[in-house]
C-alpha cells in the first residue's frame, strides 16, 4: 500500500488498481469544523487536478481536487451524513471517494509523506 500526497493538501492511498482519496491532517486542521461535504457521484470520471469534491467549514469553503486520473467507484457517505468525521480521523475514517486508476503512472509527480512534511513545513 502506497501513501502520496499533492500540494494542496489531498493524501491518495493506492492499492491494486483502487485509490482512496483524502484531505490531509493538515487541511483539515486548516479549515476547523468541517460542517459540510459534498461529494461526486459514483461512475463520476475525474482528470487528475479537477475539482472533485466539495469541504465546508465553518471558516471556509474548499475544493478537493482529484490528486490522479480515475472514476469514482465508491463514495464515503458516513462524511455527508457527518462532516465532522473529516476533522475525527482526515487520513483514516474521513477519506472521500475511492477510485479506479485510469493512468496509474500519475502518481510519480506526487510527494511521499517526507516531502509533504517538508512542503508544510515551508509553506
Amino acid at each position: 500500500m502506497t501513501t502520496k500526497f499533492t500540494k494542496d493538501h489531498e493524501w491518495i492511498r493506492v492499492e491494486g488498481d483502487t485509490a482512496t482519496v483524502g484531505i490531509t491532517k493538515h487541511a483539515a486542521e486548516q479549515l476547523g469544523d468541517v460542517v459540510f461535504v459534498e461529494l461526486p457521484d459514483v461512475g463520476k470520471s475525474f482528470s487528475q487536478g479537477d475539482d472533485m469534491a466539495v469541504v465546508e467549514s465553518v471558516k471556509a469553503a474548499s475544493d478537493v481536487y482529484a490528486p490522479v486520473s480515475g472514476e469514482v467507484i465508491e463514495v464515503n457517505q458516513s462524511i455527508v451524513d457527518a462532516p465532522e468525521g473529516v476533522n475525527d480521523a482526515p487520513e483514516g475514517d474521513g477519506w472521500f471517494v475511492k477510485l479506479k486508476l485510469s493512468d496509474p503512472s500519475q502518481l510519480d509527480g506526487l510527494m511521499d509523506e517526507a516531502a509533504y512534511k517538508e512542503h508544510v513545513a515551508n509553506a
